[in-house]
């Protein structure tokens, strides 16, 4: 049996999110440039969502583009600006084939103007769809996030619209870039690192947390594959005991 058929249609996560690592390592062990391993990395990209699609997984969350990420060289930080632009022009017809709607969370007002653009027209152009909502996290911290979400919160109560007695984790949860998205169940990275990198800290309170060696560009269906059976193959308690959840 191949490990797509031991999958269990039931027990798929709702919310899966991957950090995306190892681009960059890819293409150094084999002599190219970091360039080329980011234009690996987006076929990898095409092959996880519409696997994820087929499978019936409602939400991918997938970390294309830290706050951080803006500190690295202007050549490689403006070939993912164009690679970016590239993808979404080439991947709208796959986003409506398979019924999937693109969203986006960060910071998007630093995109440079042409990136921007493009990326509300494909998502203005794929709102409509169901199967699976795919977003992409782009000059998106964390942490920011969190601040920018408290900033909003600190003038609704200082203008009496909330009261600071109201505030709960529904409210804060209104006011992230992910307030239309549930919590993470599956988080995933690849290339071997094992930290979370300021991607979803609020949302991943109670992921399952998967980590595999394979760099990003040699991420596979069957990669995929094994991170959704080690999850299924997990207890998921949220604080409760064994019994309780039998």
């Amino acid at each position: 049996m191949n490990l797509k058929d031991q999958l269990q249609p039931n027990k798929l996560p709702k919310h899966v999110a991957i950090i995306m690592d190892g681009n960059g390592r890819w293409a150094k062990l084999k002599g190219l440039l970091r360039t080329i391993g980011h234009e690996s990395g987006a076929k990898s990209v095409r092959t996880t969502v519409k696997s994820c699609a087929e499978l019936g997984i409602e939400n991918l969350t997938l970390y294309a583009f830290s706050t951080e990420n803006w500190n690295r060289p202007k050549l490689e930080v403006d070939t993912l600006m164009k690679l970016l632009v590239k993808s979404l022009k080439k991947e709208l017809n796959t986003f409506m084939k398979n019924d999937i709607a693109l969203n986006a969370i960060g910071s998007l007002e630093k995109l440079p103007e042409p990136v921007h653009k493009e990326l509300q027209s494909v998502i203005d152009a794929t709102k409509n769809n169901k199967r699976m909502r795919l977003t992409l996290a782009l000059s998106y911290g964390a942490r920011e996030e969190i601040i920018h979400a408290v900033k909003e919160i600190a003038s609704k109560v200082k203008n009496n619209l909330i009261s600071e007695d109201n505030i709960d984790e529904s409210i804060i949860n209104k006011h992230l870039y992910t307030h239309n998205l549930p919590d993470v169940d599956l988080l995933i990275r690849t290339s071997g690192e094992q930290r979370i990198s300021n991607f979803l800290l609020w949302q991943i309170a109670y992921a399952e947390l998967y980590f595999t060696e394979v760099l990003w560009p040699d991420f596979t269906e069957d990669h995929l594959y094994q991170a959704l059976l080690n999850y299924q193959n997990r207890e998921r308690r949220f604080g409760k005991t064994s019994e309780q959840i039998k």
